[in-house]
């Protein structure tokens, strides 16, 4: 992939002065939650990624604690620099090499963006890179377009464990958002109702796994925050719905063990299977009848579902109905790039640049509940 790089780069006619961007090398940086992630791409695509995942820590607290994920990307950001551009190949003082520097500047988990943001500014400004801040959530729906020739303007679709949004986008770089969760996201309440079920942290690709064992009965949970004509969210009374069946079938939870859950999927109780493939078809189905209702209000070219939800099997097939249905070609990112990344944020920023945008050293992170500002100035030559 570097040495396809390469041969792009000698061949290409770049100068940071041309707007459309051919030829140039972004370094992304991802650190919003607990994967602490970097990557290099160009107008090809990908051209060298790392990532750690500090699932196996936070699995000992059944959840993300911020404090402890902050020290990590702190303790990581720094090797993995290292490794990504050895891995990339780039030669001597391969930063001379990087033409702007994008990273996640929000929403995410306030001490964890600090990290990644403070670390892109040192950067930049040592080596005298342009800096580009990017948002996660659209971030996220650009993943879709590695791989894929998005249409504008798309219908987006963003399924995360903290977001569940619908947006117009209008181009790589205009989304408008059309609606979003007013409490839980659908990530969230897989990843509640896993845990309630007795499965362990991270709780969601386990849930998926485990539904594929069962049957789903489409009566069992309720489509949520469906009878109303906005495009708006709300999951928390599917994750009570979760509780209460969890309460009323005490014997129905996942084995304990010491051996990896997968490997104990086959003791899972059949009716717990079939619940978590009923708990997946109400998220999916609720997904689509909002994403029914956004498809009226204008002509898209194409319907783009992304965020880590997305790489969920039922979720999945949901949108590939749906797509059919309504005529429309559908994107979704490979289930690796589902995930966060720093893929996503190098291709954004990609875009971001070749839009003429950037930001100052006085790049601020936003946390999640904040509204991203539309704070970029023009990109020096």
């Amino acid at each position: 992939m570097a040495q396809a790089w390469r041969q792009r780069r000698q061949a290409s006619l770049f100068h940071p002065s041309k707007p459309n961007g051919e030829g140039m090398l972004v370094l992304g940086i991802e650190s919003s939650c607990d994967e602490t992630a970097l990557a290099l791409c160009d107008d090809g695509g990908e051209v060298a990624s790392v990532i750690s995942s500090q699932a196996d820590l936070h699995a000992l607290f059944g959840g993300v604690v911020p404090e402890l994920a902050s020290r990590e990307h702190a303790r990581l950001i720094g090797p993995l620099l290292d490794d990504l551009l050895a891995k990339a190949g780039l030669g001597p003082s391969p930063l001379r090499n990087v033409d702007r520097i994008a990273v996640t500047r929000g929403p995410g988990l306030l001490g964890c963006l600090l990290v990644g943001v403070a670390f892109a500014k040192a950067l930049a400004m040592s080596a005298g890179i342009p800096l580009i801040g990017v948002d996660h959530l659209q971030a996220h729906l650009l993943a879709a377009d590695l791989g894929n020739d998005l249409a504008y303007p798309s219908l987006g679709v963003l399924i995360s464990g903290g977001h569940t949004h619908l947006y117009r986008m209008d181009s790589p770089v205009d989304m408008t958002v059309l609606g979003r969760t007013i409490d839980d996201a659908a990530g969230e309440a897989c990843d509640k109702f896993a845990k309630m079920a007795g499965l362990p942290y991270p709780g969601g690709a386990l849930l998926d796994a485990l539904g594929r064992r069962g049957e789903a009965d489409p009566d069992l949970f309720p489509r949520p925050y469906t009878h109303n004509d906005n495009l708006d969210f709300s999951f928390s009374g599917l994750k009570t719905a979760g509780l209460n069946w969890i309460s009323q079938h005490p014997g129905a939870v996942f084995p304990a063990g010491s051996t990896p859950a997968r490997e104990r999927l086959g003791l899972a109780p059949q009716e717990l299977c079939c619940a978590a493939a009923s708990f997946q078809l109400a998220i999916a189905e609720t997904l689509c009848i909002k994403a029914r209702r956004a498809l009226a209000l204008f002509r898209p070219r194409g319907i783009v579902v992304a965020g880590g939800v997305a790489a969920n099997s039922v979720v999945r097939a949901a949108f590939h109905a749906l797509a059919e249905e309504a005529g429309l070609p559908l994107s979704i990112p490979s289930p690796a790039l589902c995930g966060d990344n720093a893929v996503m944020v190098a291709r954004s920023g990609w875009h971001m640049a070749r839009a003429g945008r950037c930001h100052g050293l006085d790049l601020s992170a936003i946390p999640r509940g904040r509204a991203i500002p539309r704070d970029w100035k023009p990109c020096p030559a």
